[in-house]
């Protein structure tokens, strides 16, 4: 009887640990999904951002935004870090401008590639508040007409060349209103390639790409004509995008408001974008 209990007993704490592992292994399971639950990023402890392929100066130097260089991946590593993310708690991906503002399903946190923020696309996406003021400015192939234009009257006769998915083409039908109407590339490379080849006379884009399609893209063969005037006034506001419905868009504002407030994206505008003047073209 007492050889029976002892079994008895044995038995008895064996299936008391068993039950007391399982409790622990379903309390780790619990805590585990508690995270992925809970977390509001794409993967927990990590923010997923997107850019462009490629992405261009004087946004992403060398088309390393892992790297911090260049304006755009600059404010992304200062908002993630307000936000309370280390530099390897970033995770970089590419996608495509199209793509990014498309409806669907998103595989990244932020997207930061010069979104202008309009009425449409925030059908599709949601916004974060600006973190760029833009113009837009006339890049012309030396040589030509329009390379020496002088007033926005000026381009009218002017084969004008912009990019798709891009407000620069509003700002050419409502400021310029050429006579022959505007030719839209697939993006601004192609735009580029198409000055190079004399297939357009002048380009529009905004002001930090215009620089850089001059000084970097044409080699001195382009000639920054000016900004157009109403977008002096009234510049395109360039946001990071987050999928619809984000959880951390209030997150993403807070940071850039205290990145504002603290001077730091002035900063960043001086150290990247600033220090390159162009003229605003009068109207005649």
């Amino acid at each position: 009887m007492a050889k029976f209990s002892r079994l008895s007993a044995v038995f008895a704490a064996a299936a008391a640990a068993t039950l007391v592992l399982a409790g622990c292994s379903n309390s780790a399971e619990s805590d585990s999904s508690k995270t992925e639950e809970t977390s509001n990023t794409i993967t927990a402890g990590k923010l997923t951002i997107a850019t462009s392929e490629p992405a261009y100066e004087p946004w992403v130097y060398n088309d390393e935004p892992e790297e911090g260089e260049g304006f755009e991946a600059a404010v992304a590593f200062a908002v993630a870090n307000e936000m309370g993310y280390g530099a390897s708690d970033v995770v970089w991906v590419r996608e495509s401008f199209d793509g990014s503002i498309a409806p669907g399903e998103k595989k990244w946190d932020l997207n930061i590639q010069q979104f202008s923020i309009t009425e449409e696309r925030k059908q599709a996406v949601d916004f974060s508040e600006p973190y760029y003021k833009t113009t837009q400015a006339v890049v012309a192939a030396k040589g030509t007409d329009a390379a020496n234009a002088k007033s926005v009257k000026d381009l009218k006769s002017a084969q004008i060349g912009v990019a798709s998915g891009t407000t620069s083409l509003d700002h050419v039908k409502r400021e310029i209103n050429p006579d022959k109407d505007p030719l839209v590339f697939n993006n601004v490379a192609d735009v580029v390639a198409a000055l190079k080849a004399g297939n357009i006379d002048a380009m529009v884009t905004d002001l930090p790409g215009a620089f850089y399609v001059r000084d970097a893209q044409l080699e001195g063969d382009g000639v920054i004509v000016g900004q157009l005037p109403d977008s002096a006034d009234d510049g395109d506001e360039f946001a990071f995008v987050l999928p619809k419905g984000s959880k951390i868009v209030p997150e993403v504002n807070e940071a850039l408001k205290k990145l504002r407030d603290n001077g730091t994206l002035d900063k960043l505008v001086e150290k990247w974008l600033a220090g390159k003047d162009a003229p605003v073209l009068p109207v005649e």
